[in-house]
């Protein structure tokens, strides 16, 4: 006969409830932690040759930001060679593992990822191109994100002629143009707004389960920028400028997310372009060197039907500018994540943190 002390078995019992309350407390707290996605989109400003080291100060700034994901424009693919398999080879080398599938060498975007690319295509071949527009699918945590990375026509730049220059010549022009509709007429003779709405089309053939994002380098300012409340700023010369790009993706469903952040353009501008590089000559960073030509100009938008959280925008990169040709320190209340070293273009970058 086996004995058993006074007590045991309550003691038994306390034990076992013991372990399901701790069972339970686990499964809460796994139900209350969130799935993250952590997004940089830069524009590397000819795969960083503009700046000295700045190719590898590119693998850098990715490995700083601890991004999932990365969108770049200004791909050239010099000399034959393969950017995404040179860039996925330098972060490897730096302990960091991603993702990349090669795309054609005209294409000046790319896609990297910590997660497999279960698909990528061109939106545009050679003969229908109006952009720059690549997408690739991912899946994260079960849900599953499209990308759009862009870098739209860069000529037309009709953000120039209310601050005095041309944006076709980049050339001084004899005084100011502030005409709203001659602002936007001359917008509308780029290519932006066709790429904008090939986009908009091409996602509203996916499923509405999927999480859709468009980012990169638009080459054009938002409607949510020039508004009553800048138009005296910022040499916008009274102009409040209803830009085609930011208003179309907006009737579309997509968010802004920097906006959606900081809505007040006043006290978040967000500049992306110019950017001050310090390891550059100032007239390399000044195209308009007789104005405030600062805009922001690089988004990471999203549009989704299922519940997703904006937790973070900063932007990456110096928290200088350029203003009227020379540097202009900080003056906003932006949030900026600086460089960990060389910065490798004169744009700088949008880090954005999805939680879903």
């Amino acid at each position: 006969m086996v004995k058993t002390r006074i007590g045991e078995p309550l003691l038994q019992i306390k034990k076992f409830a013991f372990i399901v309350v701790i069972l339970f407390v686990g499964q809460v707290v796994l139900a209350q932690q969130k799935s993250q996605l952590k997004i940089l989109q830069i524009n590397i400003w000819q795969e960083g040759t503009m700046v000295p080291d700045g190719f590898p100060a590119i693998a850098d700034e990715i490995i700083a930001q601890k991004a999932d994901v990365v969108l770049f424009s200004e791909v050239r693919n010099y000399n034959e060679t393969d950017f995404v398999q040179r860039i996925l080879a330098e972060l490897k080398n730096k302990d960091a593992v991603y993702h990349g599938i090669s795309s054609e060498p005209s294409l000046d975007v790319a896609f990297i990822s910590k997660f497999p690319i279960k698909d990528q295509r061109s939106l545009y071949n050679e003969a229908n191109k109006v952009g720059n527009v690549l997408k690739s699918k991912i899946q994260v945590a079960g849900r599953n994100f499209t990308f759009y990375a862009v870098h739209l026509d860069y000529t037309n730049y009709a953000c120039y002629l209310p601050r005095g220059y041309d944006g076709v010549t980049w050339k001084k022009l004899d005084q100011p143009i502030v005409d709203v509709a001659s602002i936007i007429e001359a917008n509308g003779k780029g290519k932006r707004d066709e790429a904008i709405r090939d986009i908009i089309l091409d996602a509203d053939k996916e499923s509405k389960s999927e999480t859709i994002v468009v980012a990169g380098d638009f080459n054009e300012p938002s409607h949510l920028d020039w508004t009553s409340e800048t138009k005296d700023l910022f040499d916008h010369r009274g102009a409040v400028v209803p830009w085609d790009c930011s208003v179309l993706l907006t009737k579309a469903g997509f968010v802004d997310s920097f906006r959606e952040k900081y809505p007040n353009p006043v006290s978040h501008p967000g500049f992306t372009y110019p950017a001050y590089n310090k390891d550059v000559s100032i007239d390399k960073l000044a195209w308009a060197p007789q104005s405030d030509d600062r805009d922001r100009i690089d988004y990471v938008y999203y549009r989704t039907n299922k519940p997703l959280k904006v937790s973070e925008v900063k932007i990456v990169g110096p928290s200088g500018t350029v203003k009227y040709g020379k540097k202009q320190d900080e003056d906003s209340q932006d949030e900026f994540l600086l460089p960990v070293g060389v910065w490798p273009t004169d744009h700088k970058a949008l880090f954005v943190k999805f939680e879903f």
